[in-house]
């Protein structure tokens, strides 16, 4: 096993995506390739954790948790905001790295860096107000106070799909209210993932604050529990699939650890026959196809009012035209595996009924990692796309007769992450919004959105725990009473 210091080694892909312990670049000999999944070409290998390096990242971590805990506001603050400079710095990078792991195009990847900006920008700013509070007890002998106190250690885990987005947050949040970090990346991103902890470490963090640790898919799940069950791990933060955020959601119960999941979505857009169909046409195809449908709030089921159902069906197809022309190259998926379920779900829906308005599920591709949008339309509760999370560009048009009818569509689902309302009456669409369960509705605007000063996570299926907005999350409320 290979250790230097710093961490410059995974900067080229000629160079295998070390482990981060401690500060410390640690290479073991087992690796893993990974493969862009644009040209189906290698894009360099990852180092291949196991259980001995998980914990040696979590007892970094535990040794780090002290110093770190007692660090001033301002200091922590001057961190937050030399990285924001570094992630402007290092843009150029940090794309290359999203674009050759994911598929994604320079748009997507513009959008993360954006973001991570954003994130690391609004933590700075909450630091200096992370106060606790003197309040007025019943008994006026007795005074108290209510301090906020870091977890400890936190588990974050975080996945490709919008990796600077998600995983920024994933770890930015506990560090900046005093916790240290041990990030899990996901196997499909992990020099993606790798360079959030080196631009945090350029930026001043400390050595053993933030550790990094990969693993190979065979591997992956045995070091997850191995983290999970550590004694020193106080809390987990997991983004990813329903099914395996319950898997982690049982692992930290049966050692009784707090977890926040931000799983998986179905997300609902309702047209109302008032809406600027342009409007809601444009969001739609955005909110359905951005980077090819794989983020846990794209639209997957377009709710149309019946008077107008027809003739958004035709803007729905005029807009997909002229964003994702037949002259461009098919839409990258993560996998063949996606490719297939989307095709599998689409053809479901046909054979009992659906109809396509956009696109062809049978069309032959210059690989099996692509495809192009599908719209299908009179999708019924018995089509298997009615309740599966596609996660690919398909989306589902349902036409609605009236207001009840459209909520209990949109809520006819186990997931409840995301949604969207586009009618010209904002009366009405708010009090649509307050009957929709979800843990955010967007007005007018596409399902996808993130905004780092609003509290982002779901209901149902789709977890629980907010990210983002506040570092409460992140602290235990301790109190002191004593007499006056």
């Amino acid at each position: 096993m290979a250790e230097s210091n710093g961490t410059t080694n995974g900067a080229s892909s000629n160079i295998t995506v070390p482990l981060i312990i401690n500060g410390k670049d640690v290479t073991p000999e087992s690796t893993f390739e990974v493969t862009n999944p644009k040209d189906l070409q290698p894009y360099g290998k990852s180092s291949n954790a196991d259980k001995t390096h998980a914990l040696e990242a979590v007892d970094a971590a535990a040794k780090a948790l002290e110093s770190w805990r007692e660090t001033t506001p301002s200091q922590r603050r001057a961190v937050f905001l030399k990285a924001a400079e570094i992630i402007d710095k290092r843009a150029a990078e940090l794309s290359e790295y999203a674009i050759k792991e994911t598929g994604c195009d320079e748009t997507w990847a513009a959008i993360n860096i954006h973001l991570a900006k954003e994130c690391v920008l609004d933590c700075a700013g909450r630091i200096m107000g992370n106060e606790g509070r003197i309040p007025s007890l019943q008994d006026p002998s007795v005074g108290g106070l209510i301090l906020k106190e870091p977890y400890g250690v936190i588990l974050a885990i975080a996945p490709w799909n919008a990796p600077y987005g998600l995983g920024f947050r994933a770890v930015a949040w506990p560090i900046a209210a005093g916790n240290t970090v041990v990030f899990k990346g996901s196997e499909l991103s992990p020099r993606t993932l790798w360079s959030i902890v080196s631009v945090l470490q350029e930026a001043g963090l400390p050595d053993g604050v933030l550790n990094f640790i990969t693993s190979a898919p065979d591997n992956a799940a045995s070091v997850t529990k191995a983290l999970i069950e550590s004694p020193e791990v106080k809390k987990i933060n997991f983004t990813g699939s329903s099914g395996v955020g319950k898997i982690i959601a049982s692992q930290a119960g049966a050692v009784l650890k707090p977890v926040l999941l931000e799983l998986g979505g179905k997300a609902p857009a309702i047209v109302c026959e008032d809406a600027d169909l342009d409007v809601a046409a444009a969001q739609c195809v955005a909110g359905a196809f951005m980077h090819s449908g794989q983020i846990c709030m794209s639209t997957e089921r377009i709710l149309v009012h019946k008077s107008i159902r027809e003739a958004f069906e035709e803007k729905l197809k005029g807009v997909v035209e002229h964003m994702y022309s037949s002259k461009n190259e098919a839409l990258t998926l993560i996998s063949g595996r996606t490719v297939l379920k989307n095709k599998d779900l689409i053809k479901d829906a046909v054979s009992k009924g659906a109809k396509v308005v956009c696109g062809d599920v049978n069309a032959t591709e210059i690989s099996n990692m692509r495809l192009r949008p599908i719209i299908i339309s009179d999708v019924k509760p018995e089509m298997d796309i009615y309740q599966t999370e596609s996660f690919g560009p398909t989306v589902s048009v349902i036409e609605f007769e009236d207001e009840e009818e459209a909520l209990r569509i949109a809520n006819d689902t186990e997931y409840g992450l995301s949604s969207a309302i586009f009618s010209k009456d904002l009366r009405r669409a708010l009090r649509l919004a307050k009957k929709i369960e979800t843990g955010a509705v967007h007005i007018n605007r596409a399902t996808v959105q993130d905004e780092s000063a609003l509290p982002h996570g779901g209901a149902k299926a789709s977890g629980f725990g907010r990210f983002n907005a506040s570092l409460d999350e992140w602290v235990r409320l301790k109190n002191i009473t004593y007499d006056i």
